[in-house]
């Protein structure tokens, strides 16, 4: 009972510290990233092999996205991550790694030029979001998912003004969009206009027209 007692206590004492991790999380990122001029965020399994053709496809739209001027921000580990990095690497571009710490201890792929270590994955979702001009989503699985419908879900309830959000890869989403489109709006859970929120395309220098158009009707 002592002991569980002590754990309990150590905890509660341990929160008000945590803060300054926080804060400080938060206070390098927004140093190391207002550098970083205008970027987009690109997102994508780390399962991906180099051979699959998703991860060659990830690595010819960030070249493209690179060589039209912007800087590429991925979550700094391997599969489409390291080949958005490596993209941006051979456009000559600036690769921007946001690792996370996680118990499988995810490394940081070779094509990242800037590297920021997050403990918190909140403090790294800010990131991606506050410092990127786009978002380009690749097939992936939960943590990609995750950082898709949290993107479309900020821009649907206005707290975030809209920014281009791209699927790439339309074979890989068709299935989830089909599903969008005939059971959560069909029983009114989204609305029409909410799926315009996302655009589907799969060339990449469309991707680069496409949200450089966006922010020429800004």
């Amino acid at each position: 009972m002592l002991k569980q007692t002590m754990v309990k206590n150590d905890f509660v004492h341990e929160d008000p510290w945590r803060i300054f991790r926080i804060m400080s999380e938060f206070v390098e990122g927004f140093e190391v990233l207002s550098k970083v001029g205008k970027a987009v965020s690109v997102f994508g399994s780390s399962r991906t092999k180099p051979n699959d053709k998703y991860y060659k496809l990830t690595e010819e739209i960030a070249y493209h996205l690179a060589k039209a001027g912007y800087a590429i921000i991925t979550g700094s580990g391997p599969g489409m991550m390291e080949a958005a990095n490596k993209g941006a690497r051979r456009a000559r571009g600036h690769s921007v790694g946001l690792n996370i710490e996680i118990p499988s201890e995810q490394k940081p792929n070779p094509y990242v030029d800037t590297l920021i270590d997050f403990h918190y994955f909140f403090i790294r979702k800010v990131m991606f979001v506050k410092y990127a001009k786009a978002f380009v989503i690749t097939p992936g699985g939960y943590g990609t998912l995750d950082e898709l419908f949290e993107a479309i879900n900020l821009i649907q309830t206005e707290r975030i003004e809209k920014f281009p959000v791209v699927l790439a890869g339309s074979e890989y989403w068709q299935g989830m969009i089909k599903w969008l489109k005939a059971t959560v709006l069909e029983r009114g859970n989204i609305s029409l206009s909410d799926l315009a929120i996302f655009e589907v395309i799969d060339q990449p220098k469309e991707i680069v027209r496409y949200i450089n158009r966006f922010y020429a009707k800004a």
